[in-house]
């Protein structure tokens, strides 16, 4: 009995994908509920577990392929997952005593190398890059040597093959670097963001403002309670939740950066759901902590702490990522000392974080003090957001982080 794996539904509005990783090949055993590839849609990727326990008997939609809800990506024979490895744990032992004869002893290095070979290349369905250089060099890859898990082929594999003139049996003498260029497509993610960012430059009206902050209240508040913090809530204070915090209270008094145009309206947010730029292998995801002025540190600090778990395994979902009203990024991590980042759109404003340094600066009493520095940046919608909306609110979250009481005491 077989079963069709289909695409599954991927979301609100989300009605198409792109077939990432496939994590079974024909022939392999599948356990019930047990991963079998991985789906990129424009903002996450997921899992297709299997929906029975047997062996993958055919793969319809290949890696690099687009597909729509409902289409087909394989076959799954359903309880045939033993007869598949039957077949080759018993062909080693009739083929043993043929191996076994003095006069084959100098042939090895060319005749079994290259039966193998063949036989996987021709088991396993080619990697889309793989199949690329394949017919760009009109090669047979039953003929090619594989070096790959379970004797598939890889790219290496291929460029050896073309380099040594198609005998395959001998290294060139000169390390391959592979090719001088190479053309990769774009992840559906990385479509989405370049489509977005390039939106956000063609529609809004973009200017960026900065300051600096003195980091010392943050950073010893941290030092000063971080062992009770942990121990009672079970996570770290983090930088993150004081910038939260801070941009709450400096949107709600100037509610137009934490607004949004909508064709010729101007709609202001009530509600403060803060974005957080998190970058990950696949490309620059913005998980939404909801509703940051009902939440305390610890909540805060929850929450992203768990979106970035998720994020590096790919499991956010569409509705963890959409609706924010405002967006803080932190480059410093990476070590940036400054940028200008680009607006998230709908959204009108992103505050971006920078790296923080010992600089020299010139107190109040006029002496020289080393004080731990980040530059803020401010980009902003000027559309909607006036040049003296967006200074005092920089100035504004300036002082909350310089004096964290104010937030408490909301002066």
């Amino acid at each position: 009995m077989s079963t069709e794996i289909k695409v599954p539904q991927l979301g609100e509005s989300v009605s198409e994908a792109t077939v990432a990783k496939w994590l079974k090949q024909p022939g392999e055993a599948v356990a019930l509920d047990e991963p079998l590839v991985e789906l990129e849609t424009d903002k996450v990727t997921l899992e297709v577990n299997s929906p029975a326990a047997g062996s993958l008997s055919e793969i319809v939609a290949e890696e690099g392929a687009d597909v729509e809800v409902g289409a087909l990506l394989a076959v799954l024979a359903e309880g045939a997952a033993g007869t598949a490895a039957a077949p080759k744990a018993d062909a080693p032992k009739k083929e043993e005593p043929k191996a076994a004869p003095a006069p084959k002893a100098e042939a090895p290095k060319a005749a079994p190398a290259a039966a193998p070979v063949a036989s996987a290349a021709a088991d396993y369905p080619l990697a889309p890059s793989v199949r690329r250089l394949v017919d760009e060099h009109d090669l047979d890859p039953k003929k090619i040597p594989a070096t790959g898990k379970n004797g598939r082929l890889t790219k290496g594999d291929i460029l050896k093959f073309v380099a040594s003139g198609g005998e395959g049996a001998t290294a060139p003498t000169v390390p391959d670097r592979g090719p001088r260029e190479e053309r990769v497509k774009m992840t559906r993610l990385r479509r989405s963001i370049a489509g977005r960012l390039k939106e956000a430059q063609n529609t809004a009206a973009m200017l960026t403002t900065f300051n600096e902050v003195d980091m010392s209240a943050v950073m010893n508040a941290r030092k000063q309670y971080q062992d009770a913090f942990v121990k009672k809530n079970g996570i770290k204070l983090g930088f993150m939740s004081f910038f939260a915090k801070a941009c709450v209270t400096a949107l709600k008094e100037l509610p137009a950066v934490n607004g949004s145009i909508e064709e010729n309206e101007i709609v202001y947010k009530n509600y403060y759901d803060i974005g957080v730029a998190v970058g990950t292998p696949q490309g620059l995801v913005v998980p939404v902590v909801r509703d940051c002025d009902l939440k305390d540190l610890a909540e805060i600090e929850a929450d992203i702490s768990g979106y970035g778990t998720k994020a590096r395994d790919g499991k956010l979902t569409v509705e963890e990522m959409t609706g924010g009203t405002f967006t803080i990024s932190n480059g410093g991590i990476y070590g940036s000392m400054l940028s200008t980042p680009i607006l998230n759109t709908p959204q009108s404003a992103i505050l971006g974080m920078h790296n923080i340094t010992q600089r020299a600066m010139v107190m109040p009493d006029g002496s020289i003090q080393a004080r731990p520095m980040m530059y803020l940046a401010l980009s902003y919608d000027h559309r909607i957001i006036d040049g003296r909306e967006a200074v005092t609110f920089l100035v504004r979250v300036k002082q909350c982080l310089e004096d964290p009481a104010r937030m408490l005491y909301d002066v």
